[in-house]
């Protein structure tokens, strides 16, 4: 991986709410290896550079609210010439239960909005670590589900999901994806 993109919502109203999920693993990563995040006017994001085992590490956080994700990914990975398959988006996923992730390594857009905004600029084959924060069991109950918080309850397994994210990220920058897999999978089979 040569770059990360947190996806999520900007400003504080949003810090808290399920679809911040993949600014949660941003910020956890910034903070593990010392990455301090400055905005970037051009690329619409805040950006940090981290070191991950001697590989350079790009941490974005995309300021262009969730659904124009693309507006801040994709002049991002052209400017630094960065192929699909070194880039890595971190969001959240209704589908799958919180307090679990799943890597992928390419597909569609599984009805995310964020992911629909990106695909058609950067193509199907980048990274994708797919956090989990439940289904509300109902349609029409899902965007105040993705903006509203969660329970205590599934904080504490967010937050624990998170750590294991993060403990599995040497693997992802490293090129041992199936390693990551296996131990991210087999983590969340187990908890």
């Amino acid at each position: 991986m040569k770059v990360i993109f947190g996806l999520g919502n900007p400003g504080e109203k949003y810090q808290h709410t399920r679809h911040n999920a993949g600014f949660w693993y941003a910020d956890l990563l910034a903070d593990k290896y010392h990455g301090v995040f400055k905005t970037e006017k051009k690329f619409k994001a805040e950006v940090a550079t981290i070191d991950i085992l001697n590989h350079k590490v790009f941490l974005v956080k995309p300021q262009t609210f969730m659904n124009c994700s693309g507006q801040s990914v994709i002049p991002f990975v052209n400017f630094y010439r960065i192929k699909p398959e070194n880039v890595l988006v971190a969001y959240d996923e209704l589908d799958i239960a919180a307090g679990t992730a799943k890597l992928k390594k390419s597909g569609g857009h599984g009805g995310h909005n964020g992911l629909r905004d990106i695909i058609p600029g950067l193509g199907p084959d980048f990274r994708r670590l797919r956090i989990g924060i439940g289904h509300p069991g109902d349609k029409s109950k899902v965007t105040p589900w993705v903006l509203g918080r969660p329970s205590l309850d599934d904080i504490i397994m967010i937050e624990r999901c998170l750590d294991r994210c993060v403990a599995i990220t040497d693997d992802l920058v490293t090129g041992a994806w199936d390693r990551a897999m296996k131990s991210l999978h087999t983590a969340d089979a187990d908890k």
